[in-house]
C-alpha cells in the first residue's frame, strides 16, 4: 500500500513538515507501508485550463501520475485568506475524479492563527465528498505557535493528533482493502 503525502503549497516549509510527520508516524504504525511526500514546491505544475492532461508539462504529468498510483493520502495546505492554497485548488482541478474515488484521505492545515482550523471542515472535506473519497474523521491543524524558530513542532497535543491521524488513515485503508477483497465489485 502506498500512502502519498501532498504538501499543497509552493512557499514555506511548515505544511510540508507536518505532512512528513504524519507519513513518518504512519510508517512507524505500519512498517510495510510505502510512503512518499509530494511537495508542490518541487514541481512546476501548470495552471488547469481544461486541456487533456497528456498535453501538460512533464512536472504536471509526474504529479498527476503520483496521485493516480497512490492508494491513500495525507493532504496538507496552508490557510491563506481563510481558504486553502491556490496551488492545492489548482491540483484538485487537474485531477481526474476517478483517481480519488473510494480512497482514504486525511487532512492537515497550517495557519498563522487559531481561527482557520475550520477550513478543513468547511472546504477540504466537501471537496473530498465531491471526489467520493473516504475522509478520516480526525485532522491536524497547526498554527505558528506550535513551531519553534527551527520549524520543529513543539506542541505535544499537536504531536498526539499527528499520531492519531496517521493511525486513522492506515486503519481505514486496511479496513477498506480488506472489505474490497471480500466484496469485489461492491465498492465500485
Amino acid at each position: 500500500m502506498k500512502l502519498l503525502g501532498i504538501s499543497g503549497t509552493i512557499i514555506g516549509a511548515k505544511t510540508s513538515i507536518v505532512v512528513q510527520k504524519v507519513l513518518e508516524e504512519a510508517k512507524k504504525y505500519q512498517p510495510h507501508l510505502e510512503v512518499e511526500l509530494l511537495d508542490l514546491r518541487d514541481y512546476d505544475v501548470q495552471f488547469c485550463d481544461g486541456r487533456n492532461p497528456s498535453s501538460y508539462n512533464d512536472d504536471t504529468k509526474k504529479v498527476l501520475e503520483a496521485i493516480h498510483s497512490a492508494d491513500f493520502y495525507i493532504i496538507g495546505t496552508p490557510i491563506f485568506q481563510g481558504s486553502l492554497s491556490g496551488p492545492l485548488k489548482n491540483l484538485f482541478d487537474l485531477i481526474n475524479p476517478k483517481d480519488f474515488r473510494n480512497k482514504v484521505m486525511g487532512f492537515v492545515a497550517t495557519g498563522g492563527t487559531y481561527q482557520h482550523y475550520l477550513v478543513i471542515e468547511n472546504q477540504l472535506k466537501p471537496i473530498a465528498g465531491f471526489f467520493r473519497a473516504f475522509v478520516a474523521p480526525g485532522y491536524v491543524y497547526v498554527n505558528n505557535d506550535h513551531f519553534n524558530k527551527e520549524n520543529e513542532i513543539i506542541d505535544s497535543e499537536v504531536q498526539s493528533r499527528i499520531s492519531a491521524l496517521a493511525k486513522e488513515v492506515v486503519f481505514m485503508q486496511e479496513a477498506l482493502k480488506s472489505s474490497e477483497e471480500k466484496f469485489v465489485g461492491v465498492v465500485q
